[in-house]
């Protein structure tokens, strides 16, 4: 323990300005960096302002981009989305407009293509189990509820 690197303020500072502008970041991920780091509560403070202040750390902007990129790369559902937002503590102001930036056309016809995908990828003996692995499957990557149902009636009436 004795050999542990210690960080002045401005060493920190600089170390998580990287680490900012490498990737957008939420504010959990930057106080568990700094905590990591072991740095005191003044000094996380301090540090967490200096970054907001100079726009390294925008909870809102991070919303924004984690919604997309998870729509986008993952084809996640507003649910799924919603509650790792959670998870990270984001506001649900900034969830709720995070989940405006995903465009609804586009968001059915992502869930239609993922449901047909999958549905020929299941080759299940049985239709009951087939649709519920369907709904397992669709549910777990946050779609919701009544376009789960409504899609199972309408691939397996």
């Amino acid at each position: 323990m004795a050999n542990r690197k210690t960080y002045t303020v401005s060493e920190a500072t600089k170390k998580l300005e990287s680490y900012c502008a490498y990737q957008e970041r939420c504010h959990q991920e930057v106080i568990q960096k700094l905590r990591g780091m072991h740095m005191i509560p003044a000094a996380i403070d301090q540090i967490i302002v200096h970054l907001i202040e100079h726009n390294y750390l925008n909870e809102e902007r991070f919303a924004k981009n984690y919604a997309r990129g998870k729509f986008n790369i993952k084809k996640w559902g507003r649910n799924r989305t919603a509650n790792e937002l959670k998870r990270r503590q984001i506001s649900s102001y900034n969830i709720q407009r995070a989940l405006k930036e995903i465009d609804d056309d586009l968001y059915l016809k992502t869930f239609h293509e993922l449901a047909e995908k999958k549905w020929g990828q299941l080759h299940e003996s049985s239709v009951q189990l087939k649709k519920k692995k369907l709904a397992d499957y669709l549910f777990y990557r946050g779609w919701e509820s009544h376009l789960v149902y409504e899609k199972i009636n309408e691939l397996a009436p």
